[in-house]
């Protein structure tokens, strides 16, 4: 029979560690974390694939702002647009500057910590956490929305798909960085050529008087707000333009993602970023021309669509980039379903983007005590695991808290993205004066001149952007950020106050050998007399105590007799103590014993030694040692007493060696262990 348990136990155990390893790869060695580090043309999609995919929406953004005023307004896209391509140009070579910089991989965090103090750092580090969650959600629900614009009848799955797409990508990058960037590689890459050729194509049949015409072309749009005055227009303006500024989500993940580059790790990580940006900019630009090109509509509520040949209640306007492909290459090509599945594939790999910054910056605040210790420790594959479950569940929440709609996450989006922006910018501006002292030659001086010239411009540029985010967003659900961020910094403060507060207590003061125990009083607690009973008893004895009881609680008369007996028939050589419980309560009579040794002499140390059975299933620890919890959890806050838990494997653990136990009636009791005893 235990033969039988044990080969049960070992195939469990067996089926998990496979299912782990197929799921997961083998484990890596430390020394291995050289071998993880990512060339160029992987760290792009790893990195980069948020701001590449914002192109799919970003214009989508535009128009669907501007169309709230109706198709008058539309002629404001392409200024609006310009104004996002010069913003993003602006930000990524201010942060090709940090890369540079601030090789270490802190990036905004470490620039603003540096720079403006500690409290600005943490003000970035909370709006980074927030914006990687919104990436993860966002982008998810972004790509499911072009999935079932190719399929409309999934519309009433959108929540599971989303989900379902959060759980993959959880389980790839638990597999590590860089197979989770061979992964999502190919998907980048054939998402980047789709856009391209769909620029070329589109465009080229523009110049040749052909333009590609969009399916809601010819639908009149049923405007919000009509006949608005300058200052409302102006508005609407600055809502598009803020709107549009996704585009530049993600932007910051590879001055924090410098340590995953091979080496020289600085000059690859810039050179990335500049790639990235130059891709970003064309695709962004061509999209947006496309959609005006082909008189592409787009609304928040479809039955606003005038003209609109479907059921407005129940059927999805298709997205603009899906528009656009339909135009160029036909509804029903090869090619379109080739953009759809690339974007949407582009869309929900964007938020791997977020899986590394999210831990990565994880790691970094909990190295600095500002997030639970756990958070700093790599996993199996020397991934960052605990980092990446969080992660995993706050955007879940998110997913299924908002029903998956984009359109309705997209506005907690940016706020935190513009925050950081500005205050690295504002950091490094700092930073370049410090360095401008001490540049020796002229030549130096003008590389920093211009240098700083670049950030200044920048740091004003986002903070105007910020609060223009924050002005037409705040309404719109963006209070909901602004409401995080200061609760995630105060929540940070806190865990660096109590770390801070542990290591000062625990700092040795040089009189440690003065507080050695004068004497040390040992106390076995029983319920009944078994090989638990004397396995305990013989370990408390080897510790060579000075003094040693064996102590039991009375909730009932004749189990406690029926001890007695056992005890005398055994001849124990220790004294049995009893305390009477008329309550039949069993924790506070022991912690009162406890404290009434402790109260005779302050300089003694109680050791109470608890036998404790341990078991092979999980639903045998409901049956056991409940009592045993209950009174360490009290016994570990008594000053000077000392909790030692003494294990008992029984049979479903595999062990051999009690094959042949010998039940005797005193072997089931109801005492410190309660009903917890084996039969």
């Amino acid at each position: 029979m235990a033969a039988r348990v044990n080969l049960g136990s070992i195939v469990v155990a067996s089926t998990a560690s496979v299912l782990k390893r197929v799921l997961l790869g083998r484990p890596f060695r430390s020394d291995r974390l050289g071998r993880t580090l990512l060339p160029k043309r992987i760290a792009l999609p790893v990195f980069a694939s948020d701001p590449l995919s914002s192109v799919a929406y970003a214009t989508q953004e535009i128009l669907l702002i501007l169309t709230l005023g109706g198709l008058t307004y539309l002629y404001l896209a392409p200024w609006i647009a310009g104004a996002v391509v010069v913003l993003l140009a602006v930000v990524v070579l201010s942060y090709r500057q940090v890369v540079r910089a601030y090789p270490s991989g802190g990036g905004s965090y470490e620039v603003a910590s540096e720079n403006l103090g500690p409290v600005a750092g943490l003000i970035v580090a909370a709006a980074l956490l927030v914006d990687y969650v919104m990436t993860v959600a966002v982008s998810v629900a972004a790509g499911v929305d072009n999935i079932i614009s190719a399929f409309p009848d999934l519309n009433a799955h959108r929540v599971a798909l989303c989900l379902g797409f959060i759980v993959l990508l959880t389980a790839m990058n638990l597999r590590g960085i860089r197979e989770s960037g061979r992964a999502f590689a190919a998907p980048t890459y054939a998402f980047v050529a789709g856009v391209l050729v769909m620029m070329v194509i589109g465009l080229s049949r523009a110049l040749l008087g052909d333009p590609p015409v969009a399916e809601s072309a010819q639908y009149q749009i049923h405007a919000e707000q009509v006949g608005l005055n300058s200052l409302a227009v102006a508005f609407l303006v600055l809502r598009a333009f803020s709107s549009g500024c996704t585009a530049l989500t993600g932007v910051e993940a590879i001055s924090n993602g410098v340590p995953a580059f091979r080496k020289p790790k600085a000059l690859n990580a810039a050179r990335t970023m500049v790639a990235m940006g130059a891709i970003s900019i064309t695709m962004f630009t061509g999209v947006t021309a496309l959609a005006l090109v082909s008189h592409t509509r787009v609304t928040e509520n479809t039955c606003d669509l005038i003209g609109f040949a479907g059921d407005c209640a129940t059927d999805p306007q298709r997205t603009v980039i899906a528009q656009i492909a339909a135009a160029v290459f036909g509804s029903e090509s090869i090619l379109f379903f080739y953009m759809q599945a690339t974007t949407a594939l582009i869309l929900i790999l964007a938020a791997n983007t977020a899986y590394n910054g999210f831990p990565l910056l994880s790691s970094i605040l909990a190295q600095h005590r500002y997030l639970p210790r756990q958070l700093h420790t790599r996993g199996d594959r020397l991934a960052y695991s605990n980092g990446i479950i969080v992660l995993a569940v706050i955007a879940g929440t998110l997913i299924y808290a908002f029903d998956g709609s984009a359109t309705r996450l997209i506005q907690l989006y940016i706020v935190g993205v513009f925050t950081s922006f500005t205050f690295c910018q504002a950091g490094m501006v700092r930073h370049w004066n410090r360095e401008l002292v001490g540049a020796p030659t002229p030549v130096d001086r003008r590389r920093i001149y211009r240098a700083r010239g670049i950030n200044a411009f920048g740091a004003c540029f986002t903070g105007i952007v910020l609060v223009v985010v924050m002005v037409t967003k705040f309404t719109h659900g963006a209070f909901l950020v602004v409401i995080a961020i200061p609760v995630l910094c105060l929540l940070m403060h806190g865990i660096h106050r109590h770390y801070a507060a542990v290591r000062a207590e625990l700092e040795s003061d040089g009189d440690d050998e003065e507080t050695l125990p004068s004497r040390v009083h040992a106390v076995v607690l029983v319920s009944g007399w078994h090989k638990a009973t004397n396995r305990a008893i013989k370990f408390a004895r080897a510790t060579r105590p000075d003094t040693l009881v064996a102590l039991t609680v009375n909730v009932d008369d004749a189990d406690t007799r029926q001890l007695h007996r056992d005890w005398d028939s055994h001849e124990v050589s220790i004294p049995l103590t009893v305390i009477e419980s008329p309550y039949r309560d069993i924790t506070r009579p022991v912690v009162d014993y406890v404290k009434r040794l402790r109260r005779t002499s302050p300089r003694d140390v109680v050791a109470v030694y608890i036998p404790e059975y341990v078991v092979g299933r999980w639903w045998e620890n409901l049956l056991h040692n409940q009592s045993s919890l209950r009174l360490k959890g009290r016994l570990l806050f008594e000053p000077g007493v000392m909790v030692t838990s003494v294990p008992w494997q029984l049979h479903s653990t595999g062990r051999r060696d009690l094959t042949h136990i010998e039940h005797s009636p005193g072997e089931v009791r109801r005492g410190i262990t309660g009903t917890d005893s084996p039969p």
